[in-house]
């Protein structure tokens, strides 16, 4: 079943077209990966998706409902961004709390939103750390705490925007495995944005390779290694792919050198 169903995306900005009708869909409970080079397109797709920036033209469907021109908080989603976005003046806790606070009507509520909160946080192992303030954490430990702060707010849909482009290769590593074990547990339909070949093979179920605002292909990594449409894809994803495991390899125990 689809999730999202996205049809004939355009994006134009000063009469320069970037992004040039994309259709694609993402399917119930997916990880799928929008990986591309810079100037590609998927940021601007990330944007348009959550309610940030109207398309030019084309159509976006969420369960057979038109959301195109509905605001962000009528979309059902909810998003990760690389810089983590926290409020440094305020602990673990109270940064996945507010948000859910802002929502709770009466003390019953309040209660359920720290409880709430609370679970969630141990969920993404900060159990220990609650009481912390961002600053006191690690890089992973500080995406933890905003990957916790949306899935708290139940969103149907979590796009996340390069989240690990600020960490060293070994806690990508540890937080790539954390984050597919995190969709499992709560059965979320994820959009992962990344230049990262390795990241965006490792995590998804299908990935969407694109280049100048177009598509060159949506396929699952197995078919992508193994029968790409064009040039591009077989040297953007593949090569660099191979050089991205290289590069990792000495932080894999027992990985073939």
């Amino acid at each position: 079943m689809d999730k999202l169903d996205i049809r004939g995306l355009r994006q134009v900005f000063n009469h320069q077209t970037v992004l040039h009708d994309l259709s694609f869909t993402v399917r119930d409970g997916e990880f799928l990966a929008i990986l591309g080079p810079s100037g590609c397109g998927k940021t601007t797709i990330l944007r348009i998706l959550i309610g940030l920036l109207p398309p030019t033209a084309g159509l976006l469907l969420k369960d057979g409902v038109d959301i195109t021109r509905a605001p962000p908080d009528k979309r059902g989603m909810g998003i990760v961004f690389q810089n983590y976005a926290l409020f440094q003046n305020m602990t673990v806790l109270g940064n996945v709390e507010y948000a859910l606070r802002v929502r709770a009507r009466g003390q019953t509520a309040r209660k359920e939103a720290r409880e709430r909160a609370r679970f969630v946080l141990a969920q993404v192992g900060l159990e220990e750390h609650l009481d912390k303030r961002p600053a006191k954490l690690s890089g992973g430990q500080q995406q933890r705490v905003a990957i916790a702060r949306t899935l708290a707010m139940n969103p149907e849909i979590i796009l996340f925007d390069e989240p690990m482009s600020a960490l060293d290769a070994a806690t990508r590593l540890s937080l790539r495995e954390e984050l597919k074990r995190i969709q499992r547990a709560f059965h979320s339909t994820m959009i992962y944005i990344t230049h990262d070949q390795e990241e965006a093979f490792a995590l998804s179920d299908r990935v969407m390779v694109m280049d100048q605002g177009e598509i060159h292909q949506l396929d699952t990594p197995e078919r992508l290694i193994n029968a790409p449409k064009d040039a591009f894809v077989r040297d953007f994803v593949l090569k660099n792919l191979q050089l991205k495991i290289d590069s990792l390899a000495k932080y894999m125990p027992g990985a073939a050198k």
